[in-house]
């Protein structure tokens, strides 16, 4: 396997549990069924991430999602911490 394709698969792996475990803003985490909820963002945050977006296109995309898309409340504070959180996952992975 090609350091590319690993390199794609870690962050693939990290944002999915990202957006489970700490974004989850509809509350499925503990769900076994639901454990690919929210994997259809995954690759969308991926590609922003690749071009080095910012940690507020990050927070648009997110907050798009939980407030048009999903159409909820929103939780701005949380969504800003994973906006951060993944923005900093670039350095984690291409540091390692």
């Amino acid at each position: 396997m090609s350091n590319f394709t690993e390199r794609a698969q870690r962050y693939h792996s990290s944002i999915r549990e990202i957006l489970l475990k700490e974004w989850d803003p509809i509350g499925v985490s503990q769900f076994p069924e639901a454990q690919d909820e929210y994997d259809a963002y995954v690759g969308e945050v991926h590609r922003l991430l690749s071009r080095r977006a910012s940690t507020r296109e990050i927070f648009n995309y997110l907050w798009w999602l939980e407030t048009q898309h999903m159409a909820l409340c929103g939780d701005r504070q949380r969504t800003e911490r994973i906006a951060e959180r993944l923005t900093n996952l670039v350095n984690e992975i291409e540091n390692s």
